[in-house]
């Protein structure tokens, strides 16, 4: 057996159960999802994924989404408003 380390990694609860759930259904465990990710990231010298930000988070359609929040909760007229695409 290859000597191994232990790795210690903090996220949100919800997360980690999420995560959990997902690598259940695919048939494995945390250890071997993240074994499967450091493989591939150490082979492929990237992260293997695109990291990005998606522009429908930015601050202006964050703003207007809890306007709407609002104004639903409020049952005052709402304000339209284009929301940024990639």
């Amino acid at each position: 057996m290859p000597n191994t380390t232990l790795v210690n990694i903090r996220m949100e609860s919800d997360l980690k159960r999420d995560l959990e759930e997902t690598c259940r259904e695919l048939g494995m465990n945390l250890t071997t999802a993240f074994t499967v990710f450091a493989r591939k990231v150490a082979r492929e010298r990237r992260i293997p994924f695109d990291v990005s930000i998606d522009p429908f988070y930015s601050a202006a359609n964050l703003e207007h989404l809890r306007q709407v929040r609002a104004d639903t909760e409020t049952g005052t007229s709402m304000v339209y408003h284009d929301l940024v695409e990639d």
